[in-house]
């Protein structure tokens, strides 16, 4: 039996400490605010939206929402944009993914300022976890290493196998992994013998997209399995990248979907805004 690694319990430690600390920086007349922008209706993006200002709101974080219409320029994305690096009082600022396609996102992204960017995609940001300087970290992959050391899940020398490429999870997490001195192969939708690769993996993290993917022919016995996929079968479910009931009995250890990485990658953006309040007093 696999030891199942409670997402939510991390963060609602994560959370409360952070509550702390707010409590203090308030104190010291610093007021920790986090500007999201959303674009358009997208009905999944307006949940997580309200998810992140529920997160503010039991923290003490300073919450303000910018909604723009569908038909949005970019002239006017940018200009927001603009305002917004240049105000005092917000630390942090959050483009909301996805944005109406004749936007461009990059372009968006490389628009915040690299000291505000608390999702960490700004290319400073990308370049300076890259050399392993002091960055913000894209949230899901720093959820992920936060997660790993709080359940004393050795990453030092072992074989770490990551199955998706993108630019929010797959390549930064490969990153923090090798910063955190993992031996690390990516795996993605060009791979050869994906199987024979992924047997290997001391750790496996499943970023890909795909429900239940990952089968129990393609982990290791003994093996740490980290879920990071979200997927919504026909039937209304939320399940993960791996097939959970046939890949847990292999695995040590195992995040569930949903209450493993999900969770985190919330309270690692509440942190990410903190630290961002402390670097610009």
């Amino acid at each position: 039996m696999a030891t199942i690694i409670n997402g939510k319990e991390v963060a609602a430690k994560i959370r409360a400490e952070l509550k702390k600390e707010v409590e203090e920086l308030i104190k010291n007349g610093i007021y920790p605010k986090l500007a999201v922008i959303m674009v358009g209706n997208d009905s999944a993006s307006a949940v997580y939206v309200r998810n992140k200002s529920k997160a503010c709101n039991e923290i003490g974080i300073e919450f303000e929402e910018f909604l723009m219409e569908e038909n949005t320029t970019r002239e006017q994305l940018l200009e927001l944009i603009d305002k917004l690096n240049n105000r005092k009082d917000i630390n942090g600022i959050l483009l909301q993914s996805p944005i109406p396609k004749h936007l461009d996102i990059r372009e968006a992204f490389n628009a915040i300022n690299y000291k505000k960017d608390v999702d960490g995609f700004h290319p400073i940001n990308v370049g300076k976890l890259a050399i392993g300087e002091d960055c913000f970290i894209s949230c899901t992959p720093a959820g992920v290493i936060k997660m790993l050391e709080e359940y004393n899940i050795p990453i030092e020398g072992k074989h770490a196998v990551v199955i998706g490429r993108s630019n929010i999870v797959g390549k930064p997490l490969s990153q923090c992994l090798l910063n955190k001195n993992a031996t690390v192969t990516i795996c993605h939708s060009r791979t050869k013998n994906l199987e024979e690769i992924t047997k290997q993996a001391d750790i496996l993290v499943a970023a890909i997209g795909k429900p239940k993917f990952v089968t129990e022919n393609m982990v290791k016995q003994n093996a740490v399995v980290i879920d990071v996929g979200i997927n919504r079968t026909e039937d209304g479910k939320l399940v993960g990248d791996v097939d959970y009931e046939k890949v847990e009995p292999k695995a040590t250890y195992i995040t569930p979907v949903p209450g493993g990485v999900g969770p985190m990658t919330i309270a690692m953006l509440m942190t990410n805004v903190v630290k961002a309040a402390k670097n610009l007093k």
